[in-house]
């Protein structure tokens, strides 16, 4: 839906009413579909279904009436021309990659992905697709690793622990000018902070599980199509797809091979979750915002701490262009690191109000020490590498009462600090 379609609405106002605008009983949320086949009133119109000359649906595993309301939303939002969903954020990673690259292929990946991305495209490289891991904080960078058979570059906004954020305008201007697909996820920021679409990023992803969900109730992904990207030129696309309309030819590879070769479909009750959760997504991206601005401002006050990384800090090494992208919201993602000589366990463990889980975007706020236990597996080395210490901890801000979510910090860390005395 684009701007004249929408009138002087909000994009906001637009989403809330979406569904029932597209429902023929006006129903204020799309109804879930459970069928897994649909039938059609006669061969022609079956045939016209699957060979995509009509609207309509065939088989569960690629889409439902109810997963297509969620594409709509998670189109509305990230302003792209399509959306395909799946099961988990990694199930729309893994089927981009798999129906896009091929033996040969080359691919620059930030060095500051989620570990499940990074360890995804290892696997890759044991196919034949060669992977550069580069400082996407730099455009310079990423330059520098691009090969005649680089077919995309992926990025996150900000990189989960470390917060780091990827230099968007300057990868995507690189990107535009070599014809390279430019692919960004955008879980940690959401649209509600940024459009990647808006920097020349020709795939979106994200993780619905988090931001659009919102309340640890449902899990999914989504691919978005931006309009960004020629897809008419690009070599990774079969010539199986390059029928019809060029601008779908990208989409529709990854909703076949994607969805239908691999199998990562969302369920329609997880879909219908999903989407009633994005109604309120901007509402809890600025409270999120804020109240992790305000913690991230405490911590740096406090004799235990040694460092915060928040991208809304003056201190941030990249707090000029987080401003830049995101404005005056920086999401919810927070690190920081003890000092050596005060232990994480004894302080975390008094926390009353903050849970010890680990989860991203969810209404609570969320603890968990990343060096021993989402990042064990990259190894004392590689963590080294990556800028993870033994007293990192990661934080993912909720929607408390900020003065309550600061007085917890102050009471597991005073009284640690008097028990260990």
């Amino acid at each position: 839906m684009n701007s004249d379609e929408r009138g002087a609405a909000s994009l906001e106002t637009v989403l809330l009413h979406l569904d029932r605008r597209r429902d023929a009983d006006g129903a204020v949320h799309a109804p879930v579909h459970p069928s897994v086949p649909y039938g059609h009133p006669d061969t022609e119109a079956l045939i016209a279904v699957f060979q995509q000359s009509r609207p309509g649906f065939t088989y569960a595993r690629q889409t439902n009436p109810t997963n297509a309301a969620l594409e709509a939303k998670v189109s509305l939002l990230e302003g792209a021309r399509d959306s395909v969903v799946f099961a988990t954020g990694m199930g729309a990673i893994s089927a981009t990659f798999f129906s896009l690259l091929a033996q040969g292929s080359h691919v620059v990946c930030s060095r500051h992905v989620f570990g499940n991305t990074s360890s995804l495209l290892r696997s890759f490289e044991r196919f034949g697709v060669a992977v550069d891991f580069v400082d996407a904080t730099s455009a310079g960078t990423v330059e520098a690793a691009l090969r005649p058979a680089t077919r995309l570059v992926f990025v996150e906004t900000i990189a989960n622990p470390g917060t780091e954020v990827a230099d968007l305008e300057g990868i995507g201007a690189l990107c535009r000018e070599r014809g390279v697909l430019f692919v960004v996820d955008n879980s940690l920021t959401t649209p509600a902070l940024v459009q990647p679409g808006r920097f020349g990023a020709g795939l979106v992803v994200n993780s619905l599980t988090k931001g659009f969900g919102g309340h640890g109730a449902a899990m999914g992904g989504a691919i978005s199509d931006t309009g960004c990207h020629d897809w008419a030129h690009d070599p990774g696309v079969d010539p199986l797809y390059r029928t019809g309309d060029p601008a779908k030819f990208g989409l529709t590879q990854i909703r076949r091979k994607g969805v239908r070769d691999c199998g990562a479909s969302l369920r329609a009750e997880d879909a219908h979750r999903l989407a009633v959760g994005a109604e309120t997504l901007h509402l809890r991206v600025e409270r999120a915002s804020a109240n992790a601005l305000a913690l991230a401002r405490w911590l740096e006050r406090r004799p235990e701490v040694a460092s915060v990384r928040y991208p809304g800090l003056e201190s941030h090494p990249q707090h000029e262009r987080a401003r830049r992208l995101f404005g005056n919201r920086f999401g919810q993602l927070l690190s920081f690191s003890f000092r050596p000589d005060h232990a994480f366990a004894p302080r975390l463990d008094r926390l009353r109000q903050v849970v010890l889980a680990t989860h991203l975007w969810d209404a609570r706020t969320l603890a968990i020490p990343v060096a021993h236990t989402i990042f064990a597996e990259l190894g004392e080395v590689g963590r080294k590498a990556a800028g993870i210490d033994d007293g990192l901890i990661r934080l993912s801000i909720g929607l408390e009462n900020p003065e309550d979510l600061i007085a917890d910090f102050a009471q597991a860390f005073d009284a640690a600090a008097e028990a260990l005395a």
